[in-house]
C-alpha cells in the first residue's frame, strides 16, 4: 500500500535516528513531558494570568 511504502521510506531515510532511538538508553521522554505539561497550562492560562502566574505554576510543577 502507499501508506506502508510511504512509512518504510520515511524509516529509511531517518535510519540512524530510529536505530539510535532503539539502542540507547538514553531518551528526550522527560523533557518532552515538561514541555507538554507547560504547554497544557499555557492553554489552561489563556487569557486569564500573567507571565508571573505562569511562573509560579511551572516551577511549582517540578
Amino acid at each position: 500500500s502507499p501508506a506502508l511504502r510511504s512509512f518504510v521510506a520515511g524509516l529509511r531515510r531517518d535510519l540512524d535516528a530510529v536505530t539510535a532511538g532503539l539502542t540507547l538508553e538514553h531518551n528526550s521522554g522527560p523533557v518532552e513531558g515538561h514541555v507538554n505539561r507547560i504547554k497544557m497550562l499555557k492553554r489552561q492560562m489563556y487569557g486569564r494570568a500573567n507571565l508571573d502566574l505562569l511562573r509560579k505554576r511551572v516551577i511549582h510543577l517540578e
